[in-house]
């Protein structure tokens, strides 16, 4: 298991949201790059056209099971990058990932995280993308 340590350097703000500001790991974890993922179901069909809260749902679906497929959980996430096509939507996402976040981080150190509005993802139905690295 890989040894990670997540924290927010005395030195920067505090972060105003459910991520921290430096992931940190020791030599020799493998590194697991996980494509940005979006609201498709197994079989290719978008989940929750027009539905924000359903689709970050099936996004960090998407996730776990990838991480569960390389072998390891949530705990091993070390970044998120998150792409929004809204910028309506930044306060769904922050309420999203504050009630869902507990959950999936227990412990509360939870992964740095990079946002981005963009103008467009590769389907007009996608609403949000997120990207993730982790460490096993």
């Amino acid at each position: 298991m890989a040894e990670i340590e997540i924290f927010n350097p005395d030195s920067i703000n505090t972060p105003r949201g459910t991520y921290s500001h430096v992931a940190e790991l020791q030599a020799g974890a493998k590194l697991v790059v996980i494509a940005g993922q979006v609201s498709l179901d197994r079989d290719g069909n978008v989940v929750g056209t027009g539905d924000f809260e359903r689709q970050c749902a099936q996004v960090y679906a998407n996730i776990g099971a990838a991480l569960e497929a390389a072998g390891g959980g949530w705990e091993n996430v070390i970044q998120f990058m998150s792409f929004l096509t809204r910028k309506e939507d930044i306060a769904k996402f922050a309420a999203f990932r504050s009630r869902e976040f507990p959950k999936l981080f227990p412990g509360g150190a939870y992964p740095p995280n990079t946002l981005l509005v963009v103008s467009a993802l590769a389907s007009g139905d996608l609403l949000l993308e997120v990207q993730a690295l982790a460490a096993i």
